[in-house]
């Protein structure tokens, strides 16, 4: 098959579409050939050397994908040759073929095509497994989202405001929040404006002053405002580190709040057990996926990329100007 092949670590131009070694699927397993791959940060961070792949992962990138099971290993008795699905990755989505645990699959939602399936997996189990799984997000909390502009913020506002919650959003910019609005936003924060500590401290949610839960992708830069911004018994949940990863923590204010920081990781979960991305993939085809089959969260895509030029789709991530979600076309 072909792969993007990372040649050593650095900028988008040390990937290179080239031959792989086909994978075989083993016990549980499925083969499924890749029509798209959603592309997400933690890509960026494997390309520069940050992000290593789980031991005995690929080294081809790509943490989610759609496309059609070519072949089902012993074992595996729910799904079948030829099935359309979308798939999370512990890697390998940038390619034209992927292995994955028959536990990590889902269906395609009806009425979607396979582009805009391609990226959902990750953006579902991260919202699904970190604001309701683990923080409990429920109905008149408010929620605080850190790039509401992205893939992910795209999903959490959507997922959010089914559940009854209020959602705020950070963006860099007027055009990012009306977009976040349509979807379902009701405060609109301008970070490069506005400071977002403050504007929160406006609202209420259920303990006061304050958001209930903070979904944080900036890490080190945010850990103290974020804290300020929590309301009693809040919780920041820290999903990403694009500002570092480094910070001081005033556990004073922490406690006056009641307060929890929590940072977790998707890509290391063990494959099933107690808490593993087959629990979570489970909890996301019975919640989300009836929704997106209704048309009540829709996935939100900015651009479509030939996988062949994956180093454009990675230069728009860079370039902070996307809206949702960049996919990669592998297949016809």
């Amino acid at each position: 098959m072909r792969a993007i092949n990372l040649n050593g670590f650095g900028g988008p131009e040390v990937m290179e579409w080239s031959d792989a070694p086909d994978p075989v699927p083993g016990h549980g397993e499925v083969l499924i050939e890749v029509a798209a791959a959603g592309v997400n940060r933690a890509d960026l961070l494997q390309r520069r050397g940050f992000y290593a792949p789980p031991a005995g992962t690929t080294p081809v990138p790509g943490l989610e994908c759609s496309g059609v099971i070519a072949q089902v290993g012993d074992g595996v008795h729910e799904w079948s040759v030829g099935d359309r699905v979308c798939a999370l990755l512990s890697g390998g989505g940038y390619a034209e073929k992927v292995v994955v645990p028959a536990g990590q699959v889902l269906p395609v939602p009806d009425g979607l095509d396979l582009g805009s399936a391609a990226g959902l997996p990750e953006v579902a189990a991260t919202v699904w497994s970190n604001l309701v799984m683990t923080a409990g997000l429920h109905s008149g909390q408010l929620l605080l989202v850190h790039g509401g502009g992205s893939g992910i913020g795209t999903h959490a506002i959507q997922v959010a405001r089914q559940l009854g919650a209020r959602v705020a959003v950070t963006a860099g910019s007027a055009a990012k929040l009306e977009r976040c609005a349509e979807l379902g936003a009701n405060v609109l924060i301008n970070y490069r404006e506005h400071d977002f500590v403050e504007m929160i401290r406006a609202e209420h949610g259920l303990g006061g002053p304050g958001a209930d839960i903070i979904l944080d992708n900036m890490g080190a830069a945010y850990l103290g405002r974020n804290v300020e911004a929590l309301a009693l018994d809040g919780q920041v949940v820290v999903i990403g580190m694009q500002g570092g990863v480094n910070a001081d923590l005033n556990l004073g204010a922490l406690m006056a709040k009641r307060g929890t920081v929590r940072a977790i990781k998707l890509r290391d979960r063990p494959a099933t057990g107690r808490g593993s991305k087959a629990d979570i993939i489970a909890e996301v085809r019975a919640h989300v996926w009836p929704l997106l089959e209704k048309g009540e969260i829709v996935p939100v895509i900015h651009a479509e990329v030939p996988v062949a030029d994956a180093g454009r789709a990675h230069e728009m991530l860079d370039e902070h100007e996307t809206f949702g979600k960049v996919i990669l076309r592998v297949g016809s």
